[in-house]
């Protein structure tokens, strides 16, 4: 539920205008809030379950996103809506480190790799699984009803962990760095707001854009100082001296982040804008491989149970990297509509293969009470990555779209398209503005087209270097010890 709201608002947003009285820049904060709040609150997370408990900060975060959720389909303005976005991200991140640590936690070490895919089915289902169901709620009933749809379960929910999920006794004081937190976050929210508005307001050439670098760039760095100089630190960044741990939080980086995120947002749109689908029908093509994901995400877990997680990932990165790179470039305007959807399918087995075996091999790399702080980080992770990824598969599409319409310009024999728009305009009776009018559409239809192949190449590289890493899990490192998986 909380994972699925960071996509299923991506369908919504064009026609939220309207009704609150603003134009796209206003509304794309209604996807900023959500996302900068959820991953300020990851990094309180850690000292929450440590001192109320996981049971606790887990019901805690699924009331405040039930309620911010049924707020958010009631709101009137932009303003109380962004408020209350704010409120379902920090919801989200609460749901996410607590699910994710008593889930693995709950099951014995020989199904662990089971009990993440079975968590898996969330992480990896719901972001594809959401253009679907926003584009059917939109469709059918209202927008209102993506958000009011969690309140039934949140309270469900709420009520089932109450009679269900078991007591905790053991608590830990843990003390919190108070300046790091302040930092880290005032850097993590320069950063993701620069990433949301860089294609809006043109990147560098931004006076906005450059104080927002600066501001994440000093954020970082006196952050790094405060960590040196502390006592308690917000982070021990001696796990990453564990190379499964360090090569486990790069995969989730480079592919569950910066490459899977921009297909996740990529495919969407060229469903709607290049096969001309309506939301709906998109949100079904979407669902293709959507499916696929939800299947051999558990599988993924029982394979990694049997063989070993570093064997599963080296798999799922086989058919991610593969896929990737020589299936979905191919996809196009003359791609048949079921072919496409076929296509997908191996790719939404790859991404069903994933998370479940890396998840497993970091936490069980990690100490056991560090498990929290490891999960923290994974969503982190993640959450940056995926936010890199979709500014920068945003940023790809238009470049690589205006290089192809400039490459048609300049291979045009003029002499024959003068002759070609007089012949329609003889034909048609159309004015020559309009045909010349139509035929630069088509012009830009088909340059945004040919971008297409570009940019999915590019997605697939990030894929395709975050499969470095799941080599460096086979290469024996002599001064150090690893823990096998």
């Amino acid at each position: 539920m909380a994972i699925l709201d960071t996509t299923v608002v991506d369908v919504i947003v064009p026609k939220l205008t309207g009704p609150l009285a603003t134009d796209m820049y206003g509304v794309q904060w209604i996807i900023t809030s959500y996302m900068v709040a959820a991953a300020i609150a990851l990094l309180i997370t850690e000292w929450l379950i440590k001192n109320f408990g996981a049971k606790a900060v887990f019901l805690g975060g699924v009331a405040l996103f039930t309620g911010a959720s049924f707020f958010c389909g009631i709101s009137g303005s932009l303003e109380e809506i962004i408020i209350f976005r704010i409120i379902q991200g920090i919801g989200e991140a609460l749901i996410m480190v607590t699910s994710h640590i008593m889930i693995f936690s709950y099951f014995p070490p020989e199904k662990q790799g089971l009990a993440m895919g079975l968590y898996g089915l969330g992480v990896s289902f719901a972001p594809a699984l959401g253009p679907t169901i926003g584009g059917y709620l939109t469709e059918y009933y209202s927008w209102r009803m993506v958000f009011f749809i969690n309140v039934p379960v949140g309270l469900l929910l709420v009520i089932a962990g109450l009679v269900f999920l078991p007591k905790e006794s053991m608590f830990q004081k843990l003390k919190f760095n108070f300046i790091s937190f302040l930092l880290l976050s005032f850097a993590t929210i320069s950063l993701l707001i620069m990433l949301s508005r860089g294609q809006q307001l043109g990147w560098f050439n931004s006076i906005e854009i450059g104080v927002l670098l600066l501001c994440t760039l000093v954020g970082f760095a006196l952050y790094a100082l405060s960590e040196l100089n502390a006592k308690d630190r917000l982070i021990d960044f001696s796990l990453f001296k564990n190379p499964l741990f360090a090569n486990g939080m790069m995969i989730y980086f480079f592919i569950l982040g910066f490459s899977m995120y921009q297909y996740f947002y990529l495919l969407p749109v060229y469903y709607e804008h290049i096969k001309m689908l309506p939301t709906l029908d998109a949100g079904i093509a979407v669902f293709a491989f959507a499916v696929f994901i939800g299947l051999f995400s558990p599988l993924a877990g029982m394979l990694a149970d049997k063989i070993g997680a570093k064997k599963t990932v080296a798999i799922a990165a086989f058919f991610y990297v593969a896929t990737s790179l020589f299936f979905l470039p191919t996809l196009n305007y003359y791609t048949p509509l079921h072919q496409a959807m076929l296509i997908t399918i191996p790719f939404g087995i790859g991404m069903g293969l994933f998370f479940a075996p890396v998840t497993v091999m970091v936490l069980q790399n990690a100490p056991g009470h560090k498990g929290e702080l490891a999960i923290v980080l994974m969503d982190y992770f993640r959450f940056v990555g995926g936010s890199f990824g979709t500014a920068l598969a945003t940023n790809n599409m238009e470049y690589f779209k205006n290089l192809h319409f400039l490459r048609m310009e300049e291979l045009q024999n003029t002499e024959y398209l003068a002759w070609f728009l007089q012949r329609l305009h003889a034909l048609s009776g159309l004015s020559m503005e309009r045909i010349k009018a139509v035929f630069g559409n088509y012009e830009a239809f088909m340059s945004y087209n040919y971008g297409f192949y570009n940019t999915f190449m590019h997605a697939g590289y990030w894929g395709l270097l975050g499969s470095l890493f799941v080599v460096l899990l086979f290469v024996k490192n002599p001064f150090k010890k690893e823990v096998a998986v």
